[in-house]
């Protein structure tokens, strides 16, 4: 995986406030208010910040908490782990691997039939790549 190391203030002059506020400063949007918390096209979903896929729509569902979820990365590597004491809470913070974007959390309470895991991220944290029609 390429690491990309740009300097805060080439992040705050390309991402708004809201994406820079959640994917640079580790904000969270409000639940059911993201605009992929919907979503049902074909595709992957990319870091918003570099544009590294990270998730594919097949394993997108729908966990009910407002957040999109998805029960497994693109592969292992694309996604960054760390433990997240904050809010008096035990979680573990999702990071894309390639550029250090805060991407949300996952969860153990995930579809017991594929994965168990739950990756609640932020729509800000992410781009829609569709898939290309020949």
């Amino acid at each position: 995986m390429k690491k990309i190391d740009k300097p805060d203030e080439y992040w705050q002059e390309h991402l708004t406030d809201e994406q820079y506020h959640i994917c640079r400063l580790r904000g969270t949007e409000l639940p059911f208010s993201g605009t992929l918390l919907h979503h049902r096209e074909s595709g992957n979903y990319l870091c918003t910040c570099c544009k590294t896929p990270l998730f594919s729509h097949q394993n997108k569902y729908d966990s009910g908490c407002g957040w999109p979820s998805f029960d497994a990365p693109l592969s292992a590597d694309v996604i960054r782990y760390l433990p997240d004491d904050s809010h008096g809470m035990q979680r573990t913070e999702i990071r894309c691997a390639a550029c250090d974007s805060h991407l949300g959390h996952v969860f153990e309470d995930g579809p017991a039939a594929t994965t168990g895991e739950r990756y609640c991220v932020n729509s800000v944290s992410l781009y829609f790549r569709g898939d290309s029609v020949s």
